[in-house]
């Protein structure tokens, strides 16, 4: 009750206020209110995207590679992850559990098909920080490839750039590969992770 109370009152807010701020861009006619929360509607109902990250839905084992130097071999470690959709299928959450450079690590990451902006958005929060990490990009043609980039800063100033290769390989496989550039320098592969759905 209390979500439609909050969603009611911001669309009631950006109704008020897009006619306004429309005006401003004399090729932009504003939108009468009642074609707004007609497109609104439709634009909250799950889709194609969301019925591909809503297949995931499940329990997985996972595989991981890390590198903090390229010229190294890598770390592995292996955990478990629980997917399972949010919201009548419109996210998709994952909680991991294992071992991350030798540690104890679990991670909750929230992923979704925004219709509005039609890109893909995920959000990461682990044991191993107190941010909230988040990326968003697009999807090839059968949306089996989904390539997401974002940002993070770093102790002593400055951030680093990550590109991720998400790929639903088949309904029981799954692979995820993280790149990262600091302080512009030349992008390295940072992880791997392959899921296995759990028979």
């Amino acid at each position: 009750m209390r979500f439609t109370s909050i969603t009611l009152t911001c669309l009631c807010i950006v109704m008020t206020t897009l006619p306004v701020l429309a005006k401003d861009k004399k090729s932009e006619k504003p939108m009468d209110p009642q074609a707004m929360m007609e497109t609104y509607k439709k634009l909250s109902m799950p889709g194609e995207p969301h019925k591909q990250l809503a297949s995931l839905a499940g329990s997985w084992t996972t595989k991981t590679k890390q590198w903090m130097d390229p010229s190294k071999p890598a770390m592995e470690s292996t955990g478990s992850v629980e997917m399972k959709t949010l919201l009548d299928g419109r996210f998709l959450q994952q909680e991991f559990s294992g071992d991350m450079m030798g540690q104890p690590y679990s991670g909750i990451g929230i992923s979704g098909y925004d219709n509005l902006r039609k890109r893909y958005v995920s959000t990461w929060i682990d044991s191993m920080g107190t941010g909230i990490f988040m990326m968003e990009g697009t999807a090839d043609a059968d949306g089996k490839t989904i390539t997401l980039k974002g940002q993070h800063d770093v102790p002593g100033g400055g951030h680093m750039t990550h590109r991720a290769v998400w790929k639903i390989v088949d309904d029981n496989t799954q692979t995820f590969e993280m790149y990262g550039t600091h302080h512009g320098g030349k992008e390295m592969k940072i992880m791997e992770i392959t899921y296995t759905r759990k028979q």
